[in-house]
């Protein structure tokens, strides 16, 4: 069958511009790599950075030799192989090519690479605006106008750059909770003659106010899929860099969290860089604080450098307004940031918390699922080249039912438990050459252990106290040998199998002079279009501490020996670059959102069977406006949200001179929005 889904030219390098990686990440891929470790360090490191508090050692109960070891034992174990990831099969067969043809809400037509200044969507379907940047939400806020914006105004109004998106129900007919994270601001798009060097307060101020979370409550239209914001709601509400949240868990209260503004260590003003996140089977909202470490000016410490901390001034001149984001003079306020953050979106009242169990690093998300007897595990991955993704299983149960012990207790759920890291053994390494090649085996896959890094006040990391794992968690896994990934972005569980996917977006610098090589998890060097993979825990248990794993998604043109699509034949699939988000539909398809595309075409929205004779088969959605990123997929019966994160941020762009007309036509200012999308007839997505 010939290529319905032609690639397109490009005119420049990648799909990323300059001027999204300064004001997103702080142009973190053009600084050196933060994980320069031999994976043997950490204790040395702290101590020369930090002086000795005068805190109580707590001796490992397990040593990393014994853990390791025990995990080497249930790899080992007969049944744990049998429950591992599915082989991919024969070829398919079938027709291709109709609305009709393909798994079960995968059925439309694929959208066709594109760079058209819209959101492009399959024939048969239609979309709406659900909701702008700088539209009221709260009681008292004014009218959106970009030219008299205000702090105050903001802080009532739905802020910038929305990426993770959650859909929550409530007792209201036809009514659901929206809840979004702001990641961070593009000032040069929002303000008219910006500048960058000498920012104002005001500017600074609304900044402060467009970052952060807001909640509110959507109403559907009963015979379409259409969203619309329900202005003033009582549980609509704005969280900000300066709001204030609790830090909780076993690392609140440390001296490495303390500030002259808060002596305590437990109260924190504002959430930063909020990339995606999760949602809880007790309806709260989890929100992975990322490249939280471009805030913090005049970092000099061994452990701001692995953090990625500036050494001087930042982007944004923070630092001027207020001295937390100066490292010099509070060097553990960026100590407060990059922790997942946990809300509840049914209490406006309620306080959200930063839960230090579960470590701190470049959180991109964080998504639980239950263990058998109840208790969640939430896996995450650290945003960065050559770090590493984790999993967090708690002590305590979910309480069932929404009474308010019910609710009060599951709100300690994820205070208690054990963290660990994940490390990665290929089981044909001798086959791994860095082109993509596939081993003689036919797949990448493997074997895997987690490797616990620290139980309550417990550590498991010799040199390490329990405290100093749960702050500088990624010197723990440098510690104990974990496996260097090509950023770990969204990890997600399978709600139906239970399968673990993560998407590794790319990592250019895989294979560079004096950087690691390409392995079998991260089988490229120069690796410049991503991969997903799959993993399932031993015997299905959550809690396990082994798992076979193997590549499920290796991106890029189809065309090109080095892309693998989990066996499927790839002259039909849709080419896809850059894997960044994931989410899956009620039918156990995996969708997944792309950032920095780099085959010419918009990012974009793509759906892929992860079972059956269609394992594999993907398809694109739909494609983003010019600039944009394609964040925060929610896919429901009826319809799919996407967030359209940064459109018109393309390099030359400015208010005055903008690159993007979306989504409200010329003359007028380029809004980050939410879109749903839905069918016109009115019936279920890809069905």
């Amino acid at each position: 069958m010939r290529r319905i889904l032609p690639l397109l030219s490009s005119n420049h390098a990648g799909g990323r511009s300059a001027l999204t990686c300064r004001y997103r990440c702080g142009d973190a891929c053009f600084h050196e790599v933060p994980n320069t470790s031999g994976n043997e360090y950490a204790g040395d490191v702290i101590a020369a950075t930090l002086s000795r508090r005068s805190m109580m050692r707590t001796a490992a109960v397990v040593t990393v030799a014994t853990a390791a070891g025990g995990a080497v034992v249930a790899q080992n174990a007969p049944s744990a192989q049998a429950a591992a990831v599915p082989a991919a099969g024969d070829a398919r067969h079938g027709g291709h090519g109709g609305v009709t043809d393909g798994a079960r809400g995968l059925r439309f037509s694929p959208v066709e690479p594109n760079t058209a200044d819209k959101v492009t969507v399959p024939a048969g379907y239609t979309q709406n605006v659900v909701i702008r940047w700088g539209e009221p939400i709260l009681r008292g806020a004014p009218a959106f106008d970009a030219d008299r914006q205000t702090a105050k105004a903001q802080a009532g109004q739905f802020g910038y750059n929305n990426d993770f998106l959650s859909l929550l129900p409530l007792r209201e007919h036809g009514r659901q909770v929206l809840v979004a994270n702001h990641e961070y601001t593009d000032e040069v798009l929002m303000f008219k003659g910006y500048d960058a060097a000498n920012p104002t307060r005001e500017q600074v101020e609304i900044a402060w106010a467009a970052h952060g979370l807001s909640v509110v409550v959507v109403q559907e239209e009963r015979k379409s899929g259409k969203l619309t914001p329900v202005t003033r709601h009582w549980l609509n509400r704005r969280l900000t860099a300066t709001s204030e949240f609790r830090l909780t868990g076993p690392a609140a209260g440390s001296a490495l969290l303390r500030t002259s503004a808060d002596p305590t260590g437990t109260k924190v003003l504002g959430t930063l860089n909020n990339c995606a996140g999760g949602t809880t089977p007790w309806g709260t909202t989890l929100h992975g604080e990322e490249n939280f470490n471009q805030y913090f000016a005049n970092g000099t410490s061994a452990t701001d450098k692995r953090y990625g901390l500036t050494t001087g001034a930042t982007e944004r001149k923070w630092e001027r307004f207020d001295k937390r984001f100066d490292a010099a003079q509070e060097p553990n306020e960026s100590h407060r940031f990059g922790w997942v953050v946990e809300l509840d979106p049914y209490d406006p009242d309620s306080t959200p918390r930063k839960r230090t169990a579960l470590g701190r690093f470049k959180h991109e998300a964080a998504q639980p699922r239950l263990t058998r007897d109840g208790r969640p595990v939430v896996y995450m991955g650290d945003d960065e080249r050559f770090d590493y993704f984790y999993k967090f299983v708690s002590s305590k149960r979910m309480k069932k039912g929404d009474s308010r012990a019910a609710r009060e207790h599951n709100l300690t759920l994820l205070d208690e438990g054990t963290l660990y890291v994940a490390k990665l053994t290929g089981d044909s390494p001798q086959d791994v050459d860095g082109t993509g090649k596939l081993p003689n085996d036919g797949e990448f896959d493997g074997s895997g252990m987690w490797i616990p890094l620290a139980t309550g006040d417990v550590s498991h990391v010799p040199g390490m106290t329990a405290e100093e794992v749960y702050v500088f968690t990624r010197l723990a896994g440098d510690k104990v040998g974990a496996t260097k990934m090509d950023r770990p972005e969204d990890v997600e569980p399978s709600p139906r199998t239970g399968r673990v996917y993560v998407a590794l977006t790319n990592n250019t610098d895989r294979g560079k002079a004096g950087k690691p090589g390409a392995d079998e998890a991260n089988p490229r060097n120069l690796n410049k279009h991503g991969q997903i993979l799959e993993l399932a825990e031993h015997w299905d248990d959550p809690t396990a501490d082994g798992f076979a794993w193997r590549l499920f998604l290796v991106a890029g043109d189809p065309d090109d020996p080095a892309t693998y699509f989990a066996g499927y034949p790839k002259e039909t699939v849709s080419p896809i670059s850059c894997p960044d988000n994931v989410a899956f539909d009620p039918h156990g398809n995996l969708w997944i959102s792309t950032d920095g595309a780099q085959l010419g075409s918009h990012d974009g929205l793509f759906g892929v069977a992860t079972t059956g004779e269609r394992r594999g088969e993907l398809k694109q959605f739909l494609t983003v406006p010019k600039g944009a990123e394609t964040c925060g997929p929610i896919i429901q019966d009826r319809r799919v949200l996407v967030a359209v994160q940064h459109p018109g941020e393309i390099d030359g762009a400015t208010v005055e001179k903008p690159a993007s007309e979306w989504p409200d036509g010329p003359g007028r200012i380029v809004r980050p929005s939410v879109v749903a999308v839905y069918r016109k007839d009115g019936r279920g997505i890809g069905v």
